[in-house]
C-alpha cells in the first residue's frame, strides 16, 4: 500500500555505491524501514543522500511485513542546520532519535511522539532554550506516551503520595524500573533493583507536572539546570534497564552524578 506521511529520519545506513536503508518516524504509520534506491546520487528525488534528522514529506509502499518498504520520494522541509553547529544541541537531538527509533515498535503509530519529537528538534535549534530542560521533558513526556513511566507522584506499592515532600523524607525516595515507580522508605528495602532519587530529582519531576499543567492553561513553567540534570539521569537510568542496555548517545549528553558534599 502506498502512503504519503510527515516524517522525520530517524537512522541510515549504506545499502549500495547509490541506496540507503533509512528508518523514519511518520506520523500516521509510526516507525518505518525503507529501501531508498538511489537517494545517494546527487540528481535523485531526495537532492541527493537522506541525513538524520531531516524532515520532510515522504512517500514510500510498505512491504506489510519484515521486508523493507520502498521509498517514492522525500521532499525535505527541515534539516535543523541551528543544531548541527553545536555539539551540545546536536549530541541531545541525535540523543532523542535514538531513544525513540530504539523504544518504538515498527508501524506502531503514535502520532503524539511525532509532534513531541517535531518539537524537541525546535526547541533544541533555538538559541536561548536550555538543552537539560528539553531533553527531560522530551524522555519524561516520550516514556509516559508510550506506557512506559507512571505519574511518578506516590509510591507504586503502598500509594503514599510525595506531594511536596519534606527535605528528609526526598532523600529516602527510590525508582524501580522493574515496578514501574516511586518506592518510599517503607517499601524500599526489599527491592534489589532501584535508584536513589534525589531532591533536585524530586523537585524537576514536580516542574515537569506544573509545566504539563501550565502548557494547557497557556502558562510557562521554568526547569532549573540541577533539576534537569537530575530528572535525565533518572529517566536515563529506567530507559537503559527497560532496553538492557545504555543508549549510544547516553554518555555524551547525561552528566554523572555530582559528587557528594564534604
Amino acid at each position: 500500500m502506498r502512503y504519503r506521511e510527515p516524517a522525520i529520519c530517524l537512522r541510515t545506513a549504506d545499502y549500495s555505491e547509490t541506496s540507503q536503508v533509512v528508518h523514519f518516524l511518520t506520523r500516521g504509520q509510526g516507525v518505518v524501514r525503507l529501501l531508498a534506491k538511489g537517494t545517494k546520487r546527487p540528481r535523485s528525488k531526495s537532492g541527493g543522500a537522506i541525513d538524520l534528522l531531516c524532515e520532510g514529506d515522504l512517500v514510500f509502499i510498505s512491504s506489510g511485513g519484515e521486508a523493507l518498504g520502498t521509498l517514492i520520494e522525500f521532499s525535505e522541509t527541515a534539516a535543523h542546520p541551528g543544531l548541527r553547529a553545536d555539539a551540545e544541541r546536536l549530541n541531545a537531538a541525535l540523543y532523542v532519535i535514538e531513544l525513540t527509533g530504539q523504544m518504538l515498535m515498527e508501524a506502531d503509530p503514535h502520532p503524539e511522539v511525532y509532534d513531541l519529537l517535531h518539537n524537541a528538534l525546535v526547541r533544541l535549534g533555538e538559541p536561548d532554550v536550555s538543552v537539560p530542560a528539553v531533553l527531560a521533558y522530551y524522555q519524561w513526556r516520550f516514556l509516559r506516551y508510550v506506557g512506559l513511566l507512571g505519574d511518578l507522584r506516590a509510591c507504586v506499592e503502598c500509594g503514599r503520595s510525595f506531594a511536596d515532600p519534606a527535605p528528609r523524607t526526598r532523600r529516602e525516595v527510590y525508582f524501580s524500573s522493574g515496578h514501574g515507580g516511586l518506592l518510599c522508605r517503607d517499601c524500599e528495602p526489599p527491592v534489589i533493583e532501584k535508584f536513589h532519587v534525589s531532591g533536585a530529582a524530586m523537585g524537576g519531576l514536580a516542574a515537569l507536572h506544573a509545566a504539563q499543567a501550565g502548557r494547557a492553561a497557556g502558562r510557562k513553567v521554568s526547569l532549573p539546570p540541577a533539576q534537569a540534570n537530575a530528572v535525565n539521569r533518572l529517566l536515563s537510568y529506567h530507559i537503559t534497564q527497560q532496553l538492557g542496555k545504555p543508549l549510544r548517545l547516553a554518555r555524551h549528553v547525561i552528566p554523572a552524578d555530582p559528587p557528594p558534599k564534604p
